[in-house]
């Protein structure tokens, strides 16, 4: 019956919060193929006439920062997510499988890691790659990575872990094949949804990452694409056009992860939320 005296309120609110959403991306999307000068006094106005001259000259830079960038993101989004959906499909399984109170106490503990923000012990982290002398390298990054995003992809595919039949794994074990076999010709398939999740939360995060490269790598060792914008910021000037047409070429990676991933998306983030 509220409804009916408010029809209005929930499109209102829709097209509010649609709005809110559009007028930065809509920005972005039109200063990448405007001309430089007309960013800073028109940064809304519509480009008329377009240009590609922004896209052509971050692609085409001498010191070739987008390509290095754009390199160095994809190898750490790489490893690190590979790394991760093993470590915690691994992991997720067998505390699932195992039960037990000492399983649970760990359960919690991993879930406790995701209330710490990664500001909050990167100074320690720092302390200790430096100690084991991988500071400033590709390796000391991803294992930064692994190691505070393990709890999110344990706490996905042990959700979706408990939607699995143990019942299955143990056809498969009379059958002779032993627990590396079980899980990884039987179980794993099955994760899919999971997986397809995972991939892309800790894709798009890794990828989006701006502080962690910027101190773990250094200003001088290395940089991806977050850094790279921000190291295509000159301290006396700024080329707008070039600044948002690398946020644009930056953006579009992770916009192809998701687009091939969707359809076991929302699949991966329900599954387990009824059962166990």
């Amino acid at each position: 019956m509220r409804g009916e005296r408010a029809p209005w309120a929930r499109p209102l609110t829709a097209l509010a919060v649609g709005t809110i959403f559009f007028v930065p991306l809509y920005v972005a999307c039109v200063n990448v193929i405007k001309e430089g000068p007309r960013i800073a006094r028109e940064p809304a106005s519509l480009p008329v006439p377009p240009t590609l001259d922004n896209l052509q000259a971050v692609l085409s830079r001498p010191d070739r920062l987008f390509w290095v960038s754009l390199t160095n993101s994809l190898i750490v989004t790489g490893l690190s997510v590979v790394i991760l959906t093993v470590l915690s499909a691994m992991l997720g399984h067998y505390l699932v499988r195992s039960g037990g109170r000492w399983s649970r106490l760990v359960m919690l503990l991993l879930l406790c890691g995701l209330m710490i923000p990664p500001q909050v012990i990167l100074l320690p982290i720092t302390r200790v790659l430096a100690t084991f002398h991988l500071m400033t390298t590709v390796q000391g990054l991803v294992l930064f990575n692994v190691g505070y995003y393990v709890p999110f992809g344990v706490f996905v595919f042990a959700g979706f872990m408990r939607s699995i039949p143990v019942e299955l794994e143990e056809a498969a074990a009379i059958d002779g094949a032993g627990r590396w076999t079980v899980f990884w010709q039987v179980v794993f398939p099955l994760l899919r949804p999971a997986t397809a999740s995972v991939l892309i939360f800790l894709g798009v995060w890794i990828w989006n990452d701006f502080l962690n490269p910027l101190i773990i790598l250094g200003p001088g060792q290395g940089t991806t694409v977050t850094t790279g914008v921000y190291r295509s910021i000159g301290q006396y000037q700024a080329d707008f056009g070039g600044v948002f047409a690398m946020m644009f070429l930056a953006t579009l990676p992770v916009l192809i992860l998701y687009l091939l991933l969707q359809r076991h998306f929302v699949k991966g983030l329900t599954g387990g939320a009824t059962k166990g």
